[in-house]
């Protein structure tokens, strides 16, 4: 079993790595492959609603790594996304890389846990926690809780370490998505997942 973790921040061994780092190294313990990936820090296009994708399954603007990671979220058994707290929000770099790979792909990730995890300064982790956790609730995938909101807070890596009450949350995280991930594994032979129904779209305005 492996879990890929994704590092939404420009900062490739910034505060988001050592929340990430401290989940993965729990999950390595259990057993559990573990791979962080970084989104970089470059200009990430945005969705367009090209609609190329629902035929491809992957999106029209190759420039960037979001198809890698589709890819290695479909070959994923569980997912975790990491992101800093810019003004109340995670990284628009990030929420942009997401848009493009959940949008219309929803049913490679469908059934495999998930969680996020958000890093700031002091304020703002609640309303970024739950823009990320929006992924996984349209996509049938389900959220790994842990003790406490999965939120870290630092200014730099070192703060990090001193934020003990954070570094548990994300260890008991790990140890939650671990026991998660062997229960569905027990269960994979005896338990089908969910009759899924044709999909119903009602629009507010006719």
């Amino acid at each position: 079993m492996n879990v890929l973790l994704i590092n939404g921040s420009p900062n490739k061994k910034g505060c988001t790595y050592m929340a990430l780092s401290e989940v993965a190294e729990m999950l390595n313990k259990q057993g559990i492959e573990t791979n962080i990936f970084h989104i970089g820090s470059k200009p990430i296009q945005g969705c367009i609603n090209c609609g190329k994708c629902i035929e491809s399954g992957y999106c029209n603007f190759g420039d960037d790594s979001v198809n890698e990671c589709i890819d290695l979220a479909k070959k994923a058994d569980g997912i975790v996304i990491g992101s800093p707290v810019y003004y109340v929000a995670p990284n628009g770099a990030l929420c942009a890389f997401l848009d493009r790979m959940f949008y219309m792909k929803e049913a490679g990730y469908a059934y495999k846990p998930a969680a996020a995890i958000v890093n700031c300064r002091r304020g703002g982790a609640s309303a970024a926690f739950d823009r990320l956790n929006k992924y996984f609730t349209i996509s049938n995938m389900p959220i790994v809780s842990s003790q406490y909101w999965n939120s870290t807070h630092g200014l730099t890596p070192e703060d990090i370490k001193q934020d003990l009450e954070g570094l548990q949350t994300m260890r008991t995280l790990g140890k939650n998505m671990a026991w998660l991930l062997k229960c569905i594994e027990v269960a994979k032979d005896k338990v089908p997942y969910p009759e899924k129904e044709d999909s119903i779209a009602t629009n507010f305005i006719r």
